[in-house]
């Protein structure tokens, strides 16, 4: 899919807004005297995202080692599945629960509300070494109302909308895929695969898909289609939904539909679609100078993956989010939770053995290769943790089947990488949040059909515009936030 697991949480609807928290009623507040080791030593507390590797106790257990050793600290990390986080932090920030890192969830809004503790003094002390290490537009992007919240993870400061091709497929079959180079171009593709394999779904997606990707900085809340168009006037913001080319990727997709090329529940189907097999011909993945073009994909896949970008790549607030580590505000260790999360970001020792897993068992290094790895057979999904939302990705030991001209390209791409106009400005809800409920609720009724192609979208986006604009709200959020943009356009000259 276009955000794979890793953008789940980021094309997430507003809900959260207005999040019902009583769902979760079993997780509890605790604002008891933080625990500690038999030794007196703080036990940093962690909320993580995903599923939980099998052998986490082996991984703690080697990481602590570390951990207590330079940091005086132990760390405990609790996971939390993919589709209850958010919810379930919802509860867990609500209720003043006693925990100290978590990885974040609805950032911006969180912060703003207190619930996160300011970070800004803690970077000159306890992180001043993982600050050296982060881009700039980390800080940038993460930046809200002057001050610092967030522990980004290095990685892909900026990415590219892929799309990302299923490798075995494509050779079994004889299908060319040269030629693609945007949604209109994909036709000759997707019609093969129909033809020569009916049980194969040429164009993977599920009622997650938020719509074809262009270059965009989606400068609201999440869920709301105000854009700055970073191919047009960057200095508007504007709804996707007026933009042509925009408007054009939607009917190829009804078009693609209609030609049974993507999935006829894909507005109500949860299915995932796994990398690793043959039941998909192409999908939407970001891609950034991290995943060292096709590599991390196929890794995952365990399979060739081939990809053909469609857009630029950028530096926006977006790509600075997608995995930031927070402190919170209640926390009694602070100070420690820094120096924690200062450690995974800076040592390669520690990071390795959590992102690859035990060595000599899931992996060995190259011999005559500087931090190349060849992983062995217990290296699989289940015996170590992501690398995208656990530390720096360039501390990283690189795989052996990663090129060097992978390497140079990934250097080049950072080099090169664009930034966003809006990279930094921060939208302030306050003023207008009833008005982004209603907006949200309308949306809803609307938006899943005409993203995923299911509905016209020359009938239902007039349709969707006009209920939207004779609400009033429509019009009101979008004069706030081109007001508050403005500002901070004129602030930065």
């Amino acid at each position: 899919m276009k955000n794979w697991k890793k953008y789940a949480l980021a094309s997430a609807s507003v809900i959260a807004l207005g999040a019902t928290l009583a769902a979760c009623g079993s997780l509890t507040g605790n604002n008891k005297k933080s625990a500690t080791t038999e030794d007196g030593k703080p036990i940093i507390k962690m909320y993580q995202i995903g599923d939980k590797p099998d052998n986490l106790d082996v991984l703690l257990k080697n990481a602590n080692k570390i951990i207590e050793k330079k940091v005086g600290a132990k760390l405990d990390i609790q996971y939390l599945g993919w589709g209850d986080y958010a919810q379930k932090m919802n509860v867990i920030i609500s209720s003043g629960e006693n925990y100290d890192i978590a990885f974040a969830n609805n950032y911006v809004i969180n912060a703003q509300k207190g619930a996160y503790a300011d970070l800004t003094e803690l970077y000159k002390k306890e992180g001043k070494d993982l600050y050296k290490a982060l881009d700039p537009a980390y800080i940038k992007g993460n930046t809200v109302n002057g001050k610092i919240y967030a522990v980004p993870v290095a990685a892909n400061v900026a990415s590219s909308q892929n799309f990302a091709f299923n490798g075995p497929l494509l050779e079994k079959y004889g299908i060319d895929v040269s030629n693609v180079k945007d949604y209109a171009s994909l036709e000759p593709v997707l019609k093969a695969i129909k033809e020569k394999d009916p049980n194969v779904v040429p164009f993977a997606m599920n009622k997650s898909y938020g719509g074809p990707s262009d270059d965009f900085d989606y400068v609201a809340v999440d869920g709301l289609p105000f854009v700055v168009d970073l191919k047009g006037d960057t200095t508007k913001i504007v709804d996707r939904y007026t933009i042509p080319r925009y408007v054009e990727n939607l009917k190829t997709l009804h078009k693609y539909y209609e030609a049974g090329y993507i999935p006829k529940d894909v507005a109500t189907s949860d299915t995932g679609y796994d990398l690793s097999q043959d039941t998909w011909l192409v999908r939407e993945e970001t891609v950034g100078p991290a995943d060292y073009g096709n590599s991390l994909l196929s890794r995952v896949a365990n399979r060739k993956i081939d990809i053909k970008p469609f857009t630029d790549l950028y530096k926006k607030n977006n790509t600075t989010q997608v995995a930031n580590f927070v402190i919170s505000n209640n926390s009694k260790n602070k100070e420690k939770a820094m120096e924690v999360l200062n450690l995974l970001n800076t040592d390669p020792e520690l990071l390795n053995g959590l992102v690859y897993g035990p060595e000599g068992k899931n992996w060995e290094k190259v011999d005559g290769k500087e931090n190349r790895v060849k992983v062995l057979d217990g290296y699989n999904g289940n015996t170590h943790m992501s690398g995208w939302n656990t530390g720096n990705n360039w501390i990283l030991y690189i795989n052996e089947n990663v090129t060097d001209e992978q390497i140079a390209q990934s250097k080049k791409d950072l080099e090169t990488a664009k930034e966003s106009p809006a990279l930094g400005f921060i939208f302030n809800t306050d003023k207008v949040k009833s008005e982004i409920t209603a907006l949200t609720n309308t949306l809803n009724q609307f938006a899943g059909a005409i993203n995923t192609g299911t509905v016209d979208p020359e009938v239902e986006v007039p349709k969707m515009l006009e209920k939207l604009k004779s609400e009033g709200a429509y019009q009101k959020v979008l004069d706030e936030m081109q007001k508050q943009y403005d500002e901070f356009l004129a602030s930065k000259k």
